[in-house]
């Protein structure tokens, strides 16, 4: 307590007298947080997909957030590792129905990363990895695609073309400030599940003039998910808004605040 009481005292006489004490003008300044790490797996996709295009699209978006690093594994056996527990989130970008997904030790060490805290964000397509494979991946990523044969009257999405992107739930902190948007880009309405999800934008179809959701989020454990469905190809990822949605629903499952400081 005297060496405390001591130091105010210096400190006032200090600013009594005008003078700068050399103790104080060598004070540190606080350090900039540790970037969150994320893990951008990539590397097989659907053969419409140009995934080789795209991925370096998308990871060019999450790095204009300082606050996040972002690196790229051209591989989904790399969900193998017991090493993707040094990332805070998994970004899903891969699909392709004519090989397996990465096996079960891959879906073991996803699950439980997600369930113990980590953050997870799906792409496009990746609404389909492990399509028939891992019924508990629905629940992981909120929704999944239903398939190639969806039954009579429904269809896999909309084709390729303009409509608007609204959003559902404008006060949500990943999509709060932002105005609603036109895009180029497949409207999917082929999604299925019924794990519980919210709903942050959705799109109207000019085929059946329903909604169907383009981005939501949901938990799963102690994990948050962010899902979207937009990211055909580098047209539509090539506006800001689009950008801006994965940037911010990155940083949310990160556990950051989603608009840039």
């Amino acid at each position: 307590m005297r060496t405390k009481s001591r130091i105010l005292s210096l400190t006032l006489a200090c600013g009594i007298l005008g003078i700068t004490c050399e103790w104080a003008s060598h004070a540190q300044p606080t350090p900039a947080p540790t970037p969150k790490r994320v893990l951008f797996v990539t590397g097989v996709d659907y053969p419409g997909h140009h995934w080789r295009e795209t991925a370096p699209a998308l990871v060019r978006s999450l790095s204009a957030d300082p606050r996040l690093t972002v690196v790229t594994i051209e591989s989904p056996a790399f969900l193998d590792s017991a090493a993707i527990t040094n990332f805070d989130c998994i970004f899903l970008h891969f699909q392709n129905w004519e090989q397996p997904g990465p096996g079960g030790v891959a879906k073991t060490n996803l699950l439980r990363f997600v369930e113990r805290g980590g953050g997870l964000v799906l792409a496009h397509f990746a609404c389909g990895a492990w399509y028939g494979e891992w019924p508990e991946f629905e629940s992981i990523a909120g929704r999944v695609w239903f398939g190639s044969n969806p039954g009579p009257g429904k269809r896999q999405h909309d084709p390729f073309g303009k409509f608007q992107v609204e959003f559902a739930k404008a006060d949500h902190e990943i999509v709060q400030g932002l105005k609603p948007f036109e895009t180029e880009d497949e409207l999917y309405t082929c999604l299925t599940g019924n794990h519980p999800i919210e709903v942050v934008a959705q799109s109207k179809s000019r085929i059946d003039g329903e909604y169907y959701p383009i981005a939501f989020t949901s938990r799963y454990g102690k994990g948050r998910t962010f899902h979207c469905v937009l990211g055909h190809d580098t047209r539509a990822l090539a506006k800001s808004e689009v950008q801006e949605l994965f940037q911010r629903g990155c940083a949310w499952t990160s556990g950051l605040e989603p608009k840039k400081p």
